[in-house]
Formats: structure tokens, sequence, C-alpha cells
């Protein structure tokens, strides 16, 4: 069973490009399944994900609001299931905030090592990325870019030949200041409805690379949380205002994304959002949340606002 793992920073565009690639893998015949964490104790990303399922695809989920510990043994389990399972192969989806070592590790590890291949490392990245990421998002952007196969931007079409450069140059100085001891692979920019089997076939075989670099001090990410809200939130637009002052003020912490659904009369809405913008479409339905994830954050204050 090949297990390929699309990864990259919050707000990249992973769902939107796991879509794409999954349904190449189904056009070609195989049966996949899609293993799915979020960040938080509620996966927003499995209800944007349920239009693949079918008989050649399931998804399954790992709840992540747990230590490291727990989070490695539940991972592992639910890949032991699956390769039980009869796939061919696995897709990982993580989240934006993830160790690199957790993949390596539990597929190198018994009895997966017997049972499962290391197929492709994808990391997404924003064409038009943020370049003044606080150290722990640094950080993590950096590992992720560090160990992949292929470095896909996403948002090609709504960026310049600049902007495309600027964030290579960027991605480069960050493995740089985490000492990377091998360059990172190229990087692929095409507009994602472009894309042909040709290009799907290399991102599905191009592997992946073990590079070296220094990490953070065990549980320095942690500053890193999300907050999650449930209760009620009124409009779309109210929602929108709020969500510019989360990226503008220090007064709620480092905000990194804001996404979820809201209800707006007879709409469902979905929110995505990071500071290079905010996505919006609609849908037939979904749960009335807003999780937030960032640095830093301020509970309350979070909670307040969105409740105002």
């Amino acid at each position: 069973m090949k297990v390929d793992l699309i990864t990259g920073f919050l707000g990249a565009g992973k769902t939107t490009f796991l879509l794409k690639y999954a349904r190449y893998h189904l056009h070609r015949g195989e049966k996949i399944g899609i293993l799915v964490y979020d960040f938080g104790p509620v996966n927003v990303d499995m209800v944007l994900l349920n239009s693949l399922r079918g008989p050649m695809c399931e998804l399954e989920m790992v709840a992540a609001a747990c230590d490291a510990d727990c989070l490695g043994r539940r991972f592992k389990t639910k890949l032991i299931s699956m390769a039980m399972s009869g796939y061919q192969r696995v897709i990982i989806e993580p989240s934006g905030v993830f160790d690199m070592d957790l993949f390596f590790d539990t597929l190198r590890d018994e009895p997966l090592d017997q049972w499962c291949e290391i197929g492709s490392v994808l990391t997404v990245v924003n064409a038009n990325q943020e370049t003044d990421l606080d150290r722990e998002g640094a950080f993590v952007l950096a590992s992720q870019a560090a160990d992949a196969g292929c470095i896909v931007l996403s948002r090609v079409q709504l960026s310049s030949e600049e902007n495309i450069e600027e964030t290579g140059e960027y991605l480069s100085a960050l493995a740089e200041s985490i000492k990377c001891q091998k360059p990172l692979k190229p990087i692929f920019a095409k507009d994602w409805d472009s894309l042909t089997e040709e290009d799907y076939d290399m991102m599905s075989n191009c592997g992946y690379q073990v590079n070296d670099f220094v990490k953070m001090n065990a549980g320095a990410t942690d500053a890193i949380s999300s907050v999650v809200y449930l209760e009620p939130l009124g409009s779309l637009e109210g929602l929108l205002e709020k969500t510019k002052q989360l990226f503008s003020s220090e007064e709620y912490g480092h905000v990194y994304r804001v996404k979820g659904f809201v209800q707006d009369r007879t709409t469902c809405y979905q929110v995505n959002a990071t500071r290079q913008g905010i996505h919006t479409e609609t849908k037939t339905t979904g749960p009335s949340i807003v999780i937030v994830v960032g640095s830093g954050l301020r509970e309350n204050s979070i909670r307040e606002l969105l409740k105002a």
C-alpha cells in the first residue's frame, strides 16, 4: 500500500488540492483511503471531502485534540487498520501545523514498514505566501518544504511571476534558517484547473527527501493553538467583518487562519480566510462553527468578538 502525504501551512489550499489529486487516482481505478486530521477538536475538512465517498474511496479521521504521544498512537493504529482494508493507496491530509517526523517515524515502525511504502510527499504553498510569519509558523513551513518531493504552489492564477519568485526565495531563506542539509526540491507552479494526467503522474511518483535540519525545542510549537466557536454566528457579512478584525488587531493574538461555516438566513456559507484574503462559497449544508488558529491566541477576546 502506497501512502502519500499532502501537507502545507494553514490555509495553503491542501483540501482543494486533495480533492483533485484523489479524483485523479479514482479515475485510474485505484481503491484509495483518505486519512484526515485537523488542528483542533472539530474537523471541518471532513465535511468538504464527503463528495469523494464511494465504493472505491473511504474517508477516515484521526482526532488530533490530544498530546503528541496520544496522537502518534492514534495515527499508527488508524494506518494499521487501513493497511488491512485492501487500499492500494492512502492519502494523508494532516493539520497545517504538522510534525513531519510523525509521518516518517510511523511508516518506518513495525508492522507498517512491512505493509506500506512511502509514496509522494507534496507540500502545498500559497504562491502569495505571507513572508512575516512568527518563529513557530516559519519553522512549521520550513520543515514541511524541507522533506517534500514536490512543492506545489496554489493560487498561481492569482499571482504574478514576481510573487512566485518571492515565495521561492522566502522558502529558501526559511530552509537556510533551520540549517537544511539539502536544497529544496523545485517548485511546481501551474493553475490547478489546467493540470494534466502527466502532471498528476509526476506528483504521484515524485517521492520525498529526508532532509536534516535543526528542530525547535520539544514542545515549542505548542504556542500554536486553536479556538473553536460553536454558537450561532448571525450573518455572513458580520462574520467577514469580525474576521478582518482578528487579522488586523494584536488584541486577539497572531491569527494565521479562520475557517468554518455560517448559516445566513436560508443559505450556508463556507468561510476560509488567511492574511492574504478571505474566500467564501455556498454549501448545501454545514455546521455552525468557526475555528481560529494562531499563536499566542487570546481566547476570551476572540469569543467576545464572535459573540458580539
